[in-house]
């Protein structure tokens, strides 16, 4: 795959500016006026996602309006080899929509339409541009709502959702959103109609579906999701647990689990996080805990009980220093609104993070919270944690400045070796914020050459051009040749072609 990384292209301004008229003249007639933007003080809001150390302004955005426009949008970037960045709400954490300094940034947030609600069959189908937790509002009616639920669901689109496999604090038991979605439709870098899944439980062919969800932007444009919806439960119920050590916090989730018990949610928060989080939202947690436990339990009354009690006992058993269930729906959603605001309130305490992403097998959980507090040290940086504990998935929150550089190169130095960790103690660079840029040098760790080239030949399948999002996700060759050269412990490499802040 031969297609440069963003910051990479080398051009100067004058013939970046030709190739910027070229191609507005080539997408004018088939956009309204308003849908297009490319001087420099209107692109400017999407030079990057929420991943904000990294920067790049493309040479203009599309705001195309329907399919049709869509369909056109891409043929003439094929037609003029022009890389394509589709875009939903910029909620996303791994740099997966940031920009490509000579391409255009294919907005999708006029596609805001909740389509059909269909009660018989549980599903919805909606427009990419649909927010996660729109769907559930518009469902909430029938008694029904969508299941996976990111901590950005308030912002973040569906379309967004499918292409990393976003999942959510009750991603547990209900899956993450490769197990809740039915079908998408889109297009090709060629503009060709496309449709994968059916609304039956299976659909002829290879399962290509499955294959669009998680592939980050990189092999179609989609714009419809059929999603599945599930019945409301008849109540919820939620323990926090205190623990004085974290190892007796990381084993009292696995013993959880062993136990045969699958909660709806479970979640992990260590101390500075904790700390963080209360002084945000007041949840009532516990401060002086050194981890603390959110557990749920949903369905009737009777089997929330049974398996509150069953819970109760483990966690008792691993020695929990406090235990604390919600009595009615206001305590149980006061005990999540800590968790679901676990980014927003370590801005209040940094004046940047960077939300790592990967994923170890639950019996290491505590094994990896004490290597991340090794390398605070290490990195001279602070590191506060929220895992979704249940599914082994991390999001350590890196706090920097990123007005300071050489914290932003510990930083990410920071962030590769808590993923080459994660590959180290049996796990993945990435559990459901993708790749992106972010973790680019990080696939060097976990993938061989010959499983990379398998990938681009995926790629290739769908996109011989390499237009699609180009320079993310699988990194090229001579990157992990470099990787393999520039680091004083494998796996710690900067990233000196990103465009910094």
């Amino acid at each position: 795959m031969n297609a440069p990384l963003p910051a990479t292209v080398a051009m100067d301004p004058a013939q970046r500016a030709a190739r910027q008229a070229q191609v507005l003249a080539a997408l004018q007639p088939l956009l309204p006026a308003h849908a297009l933007l490319w001087h420099g003080e209107d692109t400017v809001p999407y030079e990057c996602d929420g991943l904000t150390a990294y920067r790049q302004q493309p040479l203009l955005v599309a705001l195309p309006e329907n399919d049709a426009q869509v369909a056109a949008v891409l043929r003439c970037c094929h037609e003029l080899k022009v890389p394509v960045v589709a875009r939903g709400a910029g909620t996303g954490l791994s740099g997966g929509a940031l920009p490509h300094a000579l391409g255009v940034t294919l907005s999708l947030a006029k596609f805001n339409k909740m389509l059909a609600l269909d009660k018989l069959s549980r599903t919805a189908t909606v427009q990419c541009g649909v927010r996660n937790l729109a769907i559930s509002e518009a469902a909430a009616p029938l008694g029904l709502y969508y299941a996976p639920d990111p901590s950005s669901q308030i912002a973040c689109t569906i379309g967004g959702n499918v292409a990393e496999n976003a999942g959510g604090v009750h991603c547990l038991k209900y899956g993450l959103t490769l197990h809740n979605v039915m079908s998408v439709r889109g297009f090709t870098m060629e503009g060709e109609a496309v449709e994968f899944g059916s609304a039956a439980l299976d659909a002829a062919g290879l399962d290509l579906m499955t294959l669009m969800v998680g592939s980050e932007g990189m092999l179609a444009v989609i714009t419809e999701v059929t999603v599945k919806l599930t019945p409301k439960p008849q109540l919820a119920r939620c323990i926090m647990a205190s623990f004085d050590d974290i190892r007796k916090a990381g084993d009292a989730v696995a013993q959880v689990i062993a136990a045969g018990i699958i909660p709806a949610g479970l979640e992990m928060m260590d101390k500075p996080m904790t700390a963080a989080v209360e002084g945000f939202v007041h949840a009532g947690y516990d401060l002086d805990a050194e981890a603390i436990l959110l557990c749920e339990s949903d369905g009737t009354p009777e089997e929330v009980d049974e398996e509150i009690n069953r819970m109760l006992e483990v966690l008792t058993g691993c020695g929990a220093s406090r235990i604390e269930v919600s009595k009615d729906e206001a305590q149980r959603l006061k005990f999540w609104s800590g968790r679901k605001n676990a980014f927003p309130a370590s801005g209040r305490i940094s004046p940047d993070y960077m939300c790592m992403d990967s994923t170890i097998p639950r019996k290491r959980l505590a094994d990896m919270l004490l290597a991340i507090q090794a390398m605070e040290t290490k990195y001279d940086l602070r590191c506060a944690n929220v895992f979704h504990a249940g599914d082994g998935n991390l999001h350590p929150l890196i706090l920097f400045d990123a007005n300071d550089p050489d914290q932003l190169h510990r930083c990410e130095l920071f962030g590769a070796d808590i993923l080459e960790t994660s590959v180290a103690m049996g796990g993945t660079v990435t559990g459901e914020h993708g790749v992106g840029v972010e973790k680019l040098s990080s696939m060097c760790v976990q993938f061989s050459p010959e499983e990379r080239e398998q990938m681009f030949a995926v790629k290739r399948a769908f996109d011989a051009g390499e237009l699609l999002n180009p320079g993310k996700v699988i990194p090229l060759l001579q990157r992990c040749a470099e990787y393999g050269k520039m680091h004083v412990k494998k796996g710690l490499l900067p990233f000196p072609d990103l465009p910094r802040f």
